[in-house]
């Protein structure tokens, strides 16, 4: 039997098991990319990761935290047999250690389960989400991960090639 929770919540009775969404990224393992706003290059990045992050309205640093350290810990970069069994931290070619080009996006927050309209209200509000992406890539950069952004806030035209394509959703619970 379910219950309805505000803001992201699922309460299974049964077994009071608590579901609450946290700062989510969208994680695509790219050969290169970047990032461009009013027709200037900002950020790029060659072999590494290009990661759309959305701030849910309930999310704390905490979150932000440990979606980062749970990046820099995925294994989704081929060893020397082709398996997915590589960490970013892990993958270095040569001189070349991979990189991260992270990208705020409200959108990851879209839902449209009632309407063909997104609604966005699960996006955290502006400056909350400002504050937590930025935490976000300090904690990766933590992980000693060359990291670099897009705008926040700004009109971003993102280009990648994606490699595989590997791409995967990451919520932490």
């Amino acid at each position: 039997m379910y219950s309805a929770k505000p803001r992201g919540y699922l309460r299974i009775t049964e077994g009071a098991v608590w579901h609450h969404r946290r700062v989510r990224a969208i994680v695509q393992r790219v050969s290169s990319a970047s990032v461009v706003v009013e027709g200037k290059e900002i950020g790029s990045c060659g072999q590494g990761l290009l990661l759309l992050v959305g701030v849910h309205v309930d999310d704390v640093e905490a979150d932000a935290r440990k979606l980062a350290q749970k990046i820099t810990h995925l294994r989704i970069f081929n060893d020397q047999e082709g398996k997915l069994n590589l960490s970013i931290k892990e993958a270095t070619t040569g001189d070349h250690r991979p990189q991260i080009l992270a990208v705020s996006n409200f959108t990851v927050y879209g839902e449209t389960k009632k309407s063909r309209r997104p609604s966005f209200a699960e996006s955290a509000p502006f400056e909350r989400a400002g504050e937590l992406f930025d935490i976000f890539v300090t904690a990766l950069q933590g992980e000693g991960i060359r990291v670099e952004t897009g705008e926040f806030g700004a009109h971003m035209d993102v280009s990648l090639l994606n490699d595989g394509p590997v791409t995967l959703i990451l919520d932490v619970p």
